[in-house]
């Protein structure tokens, strides 16, 4: 009896491909994998690997611990990366520091759940949050006994907070969402007219730093939280913030790498901000890695941004051609969303993976927005990144325009 060929195999294999400019830093990729789920984390180009086997293999010891040469070179890493940080930010050393955590939604966490009482008067967030945003903003209001306001956003991301008392207030908002990629417009000029009013702004950035980190750039609120590796750095999360706000903080989240004296009842906490968000041990390599990736992307971030912006248009226009697919995307952008018809976005996800193509399927941490407000059935979403090529794209629209027209 002959063998049934693999679903995969049915679409062809290609040769590994010689390096190229598309996937540079990214050799190690068969070309038989399409990786198209960046939005949730992006791969990881060659300097970034050996970065933090390198520490592994020769200096993996403990930062701001120990006194010894292995010890100064972590710190040594780890103080850069800092710097790195801040300055693709472009947010000013004397007034923000940057701290680790383990993700964005720990660092939004850390910061919403240590808010003292009593300083502010209401939180405002937005429809259309990732559940970092909307779930931790319930529980930060309910803790401080304020009440929480949740506003519609335009179709081009444009939060209007007209009409809204900001006093007091604390505006959590996305730069970037992570369902379609568009992009909040006009943030610098809301982070500005939040403060001027008296409240302050806290930016989760996930999506906005790998995509549209140009945009981001100068946006001076009083904190951003992002994700390593959502920018091709190891599993990490970072928050710049300012000094104020960290300083404020009613630290109840306490351990090693705190404090610098403690007696019976009592405990006296560093005086440097960052360490308001780092207790116990930090994940120095991975610390270490991301200073890496970022040196990695700053000579590269205008040509990534620009061959995303073409490939995302390549994408748009072949899904928007098919058959029994509707697009939840108004425009291109590096991640797109779409409902197939007639087969479950599971299905489809499925499918596609036995070709070798990977995207995401479900509400992607938009519950309320998706499911919730809009009702939606799951989605399928593809998200470009630095690796992607149009080969990829192509790929893509052909197995998924043959499950669509029932080939």
């Amino acid at each position: 009896m002959a063998a049934t060929a693999s679903p995969r195999s049915l679409f062809g294999r290609r040769p590994r491909p010689a390096a190229s400019s598309a996937r540079d830093g990214f050799d190690y990729l068969s070309a038989d994998d399409v990786y198209l789920d960046s939005a949730c984390q992006t791969l990881r180009p060659r300097p970034v690997i050996d970065a933090l086997t390198t520490y592994y293999t020769e200096y993996g010891a403990c930062g701001d611990r120990v006194r010894y040469a292995w010890g100064r070179r972590v710190e040594a890493g780890v103080s850069a990366t800092r710097d790195r940080v801040l300055s693709v930010l472009g947010l000013p050393a004397r007034r923000y520091a940057c701290a680790f955590t383990l993700n964005t939604t720990y660092g939004l966490n850390l910061l919403l759940q240590q808010l003292p009482a009593g300083r502010y008067g209401r939180i405002v967030t937005t429809h259309t949050e990732h559940n970092a945003v909307f779930v931790s903003t319930m529980t930060a209001a309910r803790r401080l006994g304020i009440p929480r306001t949740v506003v519609d956003r335009g179709a081009d991301g444009a939060v209007d907070l007209t009409g809204h008392d900001l006093t007091d207030a604390v505006v959590v908002l996305s730069a970037m969402d992570n369902v379609t990629g568009t992009v909040t417009a006009d943030l610098a000029d809301l982070v500005a007219e939040v403060q001027r009013r008296g409240g302050i702004v806290i930016v989760d950035a996930a999506q906005a730093a790998p995509h549209a980190l140009s945009r981001l750039r100068g946006v001076t609120a009083d904190a951003v939280c992002l994700s390593a590796h959502k920018m091709y750095g190891p599993s990490l999360g970072v928050v710049a913030a300012t000094t104020d706000l960290l300083m404020s903080l009613d630290a109840s989240f306490l351990g090693g790498g705190q404090v610098s004296a403690v007696t019976r009842d009592d405990f006296t906490l560093l005086s440097e901000p960052h360490t308001r968000l780092e207790p116990g041990l930090q994940a120095w390599g991975e610390v270490i890695a991301f200073g890496a990736a970022l040196e990695w992307l700053a000579p590269r971030l205008a040509a990534i941004e620009e061959s995303e912006a073409r490939l995302a248009q390549r994408l748009f226009d072949g899904l928007a051609r098919m058959p029994h697919l509707t697009l939840f995307n108004t425009a291109a952008a590096p991640v797109i969303s779409f409902v197939p018809a007639r087969v479950g976005a599971h299905r489809l996800a499925v499918f596609l993976s036995q070709a070798g193509i990977m995207v995401r399927s479900g509400h992607f941490c938009a519950h309320h927005w998706l499911a919730d407000r809009l009702g939606m059935e799951p989605l399928v979403r593809v998200s470009l990144g630095a690796h992607s090529t149009a080969e990829d794209v192509d790929r893509a629209l052909d197995v998924t325009s043959r499950m669509m027209r029932g080939l």
